[in-house]
């Protein structure tokens, strides 16, 4: 017998890539269980499905940064308790990039790449484990929102947040909506799009000089001349990420969807020199965002 839940859930993270740096991402996940009847005559309650399931995937990813365990610019070493780790991603030309932050920051995927498959595997193999033994099977489906339109994948962290958001290097696959005067602009659309592909989207409250974070060892290369430095500490610890200039955006405001929809919605205005009411729909993920007006 088999049980399937579609849409049980989004899963909200970033990911390192050697080709296009540090990419927000969001997957929808749909899983299928294969078993014997319970006591209950079912093979999982569906209430135990939504919510230990949808738990355990986003314990193991959701809002993380998904790190190639397997790829040889990776390279990872911990504090003396090992609460901490350090991240580097040693991407040539400038364009390396180097984490301090808590152990639960980090989901260390055991491939050279960061992939559908590769985050699949993964995740079978953390649910599988507490599954009760009348389950013999479990298949799981990742799949992107289907956009027509523009969209941008941004990485963030929101230091003031109460919960995982706070962690400094997790994302987003990002539809972007603007009217101008109650009509749509799809060419402003892609434009953004563009300028923000494969984003860091950093506070300026948040900017550090380089040299003054907890740098490894092979982070003592990077400087203010090639890249760009955060660093803050929030409920769970220190976070600190060193990202290529040319891979980063800095704005005024916290990185929320509020304060990003309002930020594209006052940019478009003044690019436009104040021609046009301007309406931005910002999106975070998929299905939620936030709008603004100029």
């Amino acid at each position: 017998m088999q049980l399937f839940v579609n849409d049980l859930t989004v899963i909200d993270f970033s990911y390192l890539c050697p080709e296009r740096g540090i990419v927000g991402e969001s997957w929808i996940v749909d899983i299928v269980l294969d078993g014997s009847l319970n006591e209950q005559s079912m093979v999982l309650d569906f209430g135990r499905v939504k919510k230990q399931i949808k738990r355990i995937i986003d314990d193991a990813v959701d809002h993380k940064l998904a790190v190639p365990a397997n790829h040889p610019y990776t390279l990872v070493t911990h504090d003396a308790d090992d609460s901490c780790y350090w991240v580097d991603f040693l991407r040539p030309e400038q364009g390396s990039i180097h984490l301090f932050c808590p152990a639960d920051a980090f989901a260390f995927i055991d491939a050279e790449q960061v992939t559908m498959a590769s985050i699949n595997a993964y995740l079978r193999a953390v649910i599988k484990r507490e599954l009760p033994g009348n389950v013999a099977g479990l298949e799981v489906t990742l799949r992107a929102e289907e956009i027509e339109g523009a969209y941008y994948h941004y990485t963030h962290g929101l230091k003031k947040h109460d919960g995982n958001c706070q962690r400094i290097a997790h994302g987003h696959r990002s539809r972007i909506q603007v009217e101008l005067d109650g009509a749509r602009a799809p060419a402003v659309e892609q434009s953004w799009a563009e300028r923000w592909r494969d984003i860091y989207l950093g506070s300026s409250e948040d900017v550090s000089p380089v040299a003054a974070l907890q740098r490894s060892a092979e982070a003592l290369k990077c400087s203010d001349e090639t890249h760009v430095g955060y660093g803050y500490v929030a409920d769970q610890g220190r976070f600190e990420l060193i990202v290529p200039k040319a891979e980063n955006y800095i704005i005024d405001n916290d990185s929320t969807v509020e304060c990003i929809a309002e930020y594209l919605a006052q940019a478009i205005h003044a690019e436009l020199k104040d021609k046009a009411a301007v309406t931005v729909k910002a999106y975070e993920g998929v299905g939620k965002g936030a709008i603004g007006y100029a």
